[in-house]
């Protein structure tokens, strides 16, 4: 009888631990998920006020069509990226995807924001200082939230490769979830310069 009874509690043991560790594999997976999400609101702000900015500067820069152009068409490539990351924010390839089309939106920007220097009364313009006002403070908050997602994308990585918890997350196909690096130049790794 203590055999059986030895035998069960050894069982018992190994379900609570199985049990253990994937309940704080999927609250990890979670948690790297709300983080995507934060990331994903404050980028939905940013590129809602970019169409903003364009419409105050090409009254200003009516000459500078394939600036202006270019910033709305990276825009838009860096929403349909932010999208596909966000229906999945586990998908290595949407990660990488939104990395790059961040990258090529924050030149385009910098781009604007460089030949806007050269238009005094854009400078002075009351709508173009509050627009840069909010990009600057989108700019904080994003760099922010992607920290926190990093943070937790690292903590889930490191959780699903420890031992023993590799075994349960291999046997419950908790993949590897992708950082979100920045795929840009060094020259561009800064935030968009928005102060005139």
């Amino acid at each position: 009888m203590i055999p059986v009874l030895i035998t069960l509690g050894i069982l018992l043991l190994i379900v609570i631990s199985t049990a253990s560790i994937y309940n704080g594999l999927v609250t990890l997976r979670n948690r790297f998920k709300n983080a995507f999400a934060q990331i994903d609101v404050q980028l939905k702000r940013r590129y809602d006020l970019i169409p903003n900015l364009v419409e105050t500067v090409k009254g200003y820069m009516a000459h500078e069509r394939g600036t202006l152009e270019a910033v709305i068409q990276a825009r838009n490539t860096a929403l349909a990226a932010s999208k596909a990351a966000a229906s999945n924010p586990a998908d290595g390839a949407a990660m990488l995807s939104l990395g790059a089309a961040e990258g090529a939106l924050s030149g385009a920007m910098g781009r604007l924001f460089a030949l806007a220097e050269a238009y005094p009364d854009l400078k002075a313009n009351q709508n173009m200082l509050n627009l840069q006002e909010e990009l600057s403070s989108t700019e904080n908050r994003i760099a922010f939230a992607r920290q926190a997602f990093n943070d937790t994308v690292m903590a889930y990585n490191i959780k699903r490769e420890v031992f023993p918890s590799n075994l349960i997350a291999g046997f419950f196909n908790f993949a590897a979830a992708q950082l979100l690096e920045a795929t840009q130049s060094e020259a561009e790794r800064s935030a968009p310069k928005v102060a005139f």
